[in-house]
């Protein structure tokens, strides 16, 4: 066996050996608000999410694994800012893989999660900051870096108003109406 395989195996077993499952009930009274709840991602994932909805297409998921176990998850193959419901999936599917191999038995709901809805998305997210305390032994990441530069999620929402004022609407219509003819 050459020495990197028996190397892998090695740190396989070893990470196998040391994942803490948690169980949650609704009972539960010690969960953070959704504000708190994106604090945390973003300062630990050095990200910019703007709400928990974003947490559907499995990218952050995929990163705070590789924090937690790192090597345990092939980074360069995750999706960062894909805007194609089958690149959410690929991420879903590489991160139920890693999942796998270290002994998480937790089911990942992909079917509704990948949809975006805020409750299927904030239940899972405190599933998993239970998770990642019981096995977060302190090292050292650095998230940019490992994701290779990638920011997360690509576009940063700038505060611009909702709806445009109604004296600029004017010069759009005559444009339109311009190209209409």
């Amino acid at each position: 066996m050459k020495q990197s395989h028996y190397y892998i195996l090695l740190n396989y077993i070893f990470v196998k050996m040391s994942v803490i499952n948690v169980y949650t009930t609704s009972a539960t009274t010690e969960n953070l608000s959704r504000h708190e709840m994106l604090m945390w991602v973003n300062d630990c994932l050095q990200s910019n999410l703007s709400k928990i909805e974003q947490m559907h297409t499995g990218a952050a998921y995929c990163q705070f694994t590789d924090f937690l176990f790192p090597g345990s998850i092939q980074l360069r193959r995750v999706k960062w800012n894909s805007k194609l419901e089958l690149d959410w999936l690929s991420n879903w599917k590489l991160l139920q893989t890693s999942w796998r191999t270290l002994g998480i038995d937790k089911i990942v709901p992909v079917e509704k999660l990948i949809k975006g809805k805020f409750q299927d998305n904030f239940e899972f997210l405190q599933w998993f900051k239970k998770f990642f305390d019981a096995n977060f032994d302190g090292h050292e990441y650095d998230p940019l870096e490992a994701r290779g530069g990638e920011p997360l999620p690509s576009e940063v929402k700038v505060n611009t108003p909702s709806r445009v004022p109604a004296r600029s609407a004017a010069p759009v219509v005559k444009l339109v109406s311009v190209l209409l003819k």
